[in-house]
């Protein structure tokens, strides 16, 4: 029979630790204490102790003290290594390190049956039925408003995935996949259809990936959360690894989620295979963290990158991702529609739009908007210095057409095509 032994908790355990909370807890039961107050806990130098066989955690334990008086907020302990004395000897470890301290007297809240219970009877600790608990909850979407504000997340306006004109096959693929799954579940799980937690978008810059992650956090009413690789170890403080880790335990306080990355190849790219890269530790983190994500119902991570053939193999393997999908560079049907969005203000009469789908025919979303502005302008600055009035003209737009470097060429498609060919999944 494996060994067992205890040590002190350490950050780089935190996904581990997690999925045991998750472990220890009833379907319905709803603990006193949130993950992220026990983890900010135990992060901070409060006591806290694991037990590990080998490299893996199977149970935790973790308390406050305050002056005298210490409290136990976890007890928890894998599925399989339960009723091996683990748990009693958690809280003996405790209360060693609660009375060097000074602790005298320790008390523990937890719900009837909790994991833990039968622990803390083992060791002498009696339960008491002469006290009600009180409890006053915050309003509703407060406790979420205080994650996601410290997440730089926000709540996206409704309607933004009719907004999302043209682009009709990559709305159509994403719409039946991920939206629909999602917003029935009760019909999806009647035909065994399981919800998608994960998807990969790819494709050119600029051709709307960010777009329609927005979008779909629109249309489900999840709040949305977008990561920036670039940046986050630079906000935290922290190592690039353990800024992720972090992270992700913040996004199990909110009910629901989804989780945007852009440019995720900044983390998860191929790795060299030599132990000294410092991307190893990273990419290995969020191939750790991706699964212990999925547990969780109401989430959907949704990554996107510009170059799909540069992610690490084992990152877009099946069963992190549900979906691998393809967002590419409009053809002239959905040019049409973004052009007719961006020329509402201008008199349709004035304007051919056939000639502008076929002059932008490289041109991304963001080319064809940032060109119909172009035109506006060109109209708007004419009204103001010659008193010249009109709408802008098919002119107006053909000129801000050519001067307008479009994002995409002939090479990027030609890879783009290969990509989905090689590693689209839907």
């Amino acid at each position: 029979m494996p060994v067992w032994h205890l040590r002190d908790y350490h950050e780089d355990d935190l996904d581990q630790a997690i999925q045991i909370w998750d472990q220890s807890r009833g379907a319905d039961e709803d603990r006193v204490f949130p993950v992220s107050e026990v983890m900010a806990a135990a992060k901070s130098g409060q006591s806290a102790v694991v037990a590990v066989v080998g490299d893996e955690l199977v149970g935790m334990a973790v308390a406050q003290s305050y002056a005298r008086r210490g409290w136990i907020l976890l007890v928890a302990l894998a599925s399989r290594w339960r009723e091996r004395g683990i748990g009693s000897a958690l809280v003996a470890e405790l209360e060693r390190r609660l009375r060097a301290a000074g602790v005298r007297h320790i008390s523990a809240l937890l719900p009837a049956h909790a994991a833990g219970t039968k622990a803390l009877a083992n060791s002498g600790y009696q339960s008491r039925d002469d006290l009600t608990y009180y409890e006053k909850l915050e309003p509703p979407g407060t406790a979420d408003a205080d994650v996601l504000a410290a997440l730089g997340g926000r709540m996206l306006p409704e309607g933004l995935w009719d907004a999302m004109a043209g682009m009709e096959r990559e709305k159509q693929v994403i719409e039946r996949r991920v939206v629909l799954p999602l917003t029935e579940p009760v019909l999806a799980d009647r035909y065994g259809v399981v919800p998608p937690k994960a998807v990969m978008l790819f494709g050119p810059p600029g051709t709307g990936k960010t777009s329609f992650a927005k979008a779909v956090a629109s249309r489900l009413g999840w709040p949305f959360v977008e990561l920036f690789p670039s940046r986050l170890a630079a906000d935290t403080g922290e190592g690039l690894a353990a800024a992720l880790r972090e992270v992700f335990a913040e996004l199990a306080e909110l009910d629901s989620v989804v989780l945007f990355i852009d440019e995720v190849e900044e983390i998860a790219a191929v790795r060299s295979g030599k132990a000294v890269d410092p991307g190893h530790g990273v990419t290995n983190e969020l191939l750790k963290l991706i699964p212990v994500f999925r547990e969780h119902d109401a989430r959907l991570l949704a990554c996107a990158t510009n170059s799909v053939r540069s992610l690490d193999p084992a990152f877009l393997r099946p069963g992190r991702f549900d979906y691998v999908i393809p967002i590419g560079p409009p053809d002239p049907t959905a040019r049409s529609a973004i052009w007719a969005r961006y020329l509402r203000a201008a008199a349709t009469d004035a304007v051919d739009l056939a000639r502008l789908v076929e002059a932008s025919k490289l041109f991304t979303p963001a080319d064809i908007e940032y060109a119909a502005r172009k035109g506006a302008q060109a109209a708007f600055e004419r009204e103001v210095t010659r008193r010249q009035g009109g709408p802008a003209t098919t002119d107006d737009y053909l000129t801000a057409i050519a001067d307008t470097r479009p994002t995409l060429t002939a090479r990027a498609i030609e890879e783009f095509t290969e990509d989905i060919d090689k590693h689209s999944r839907l």
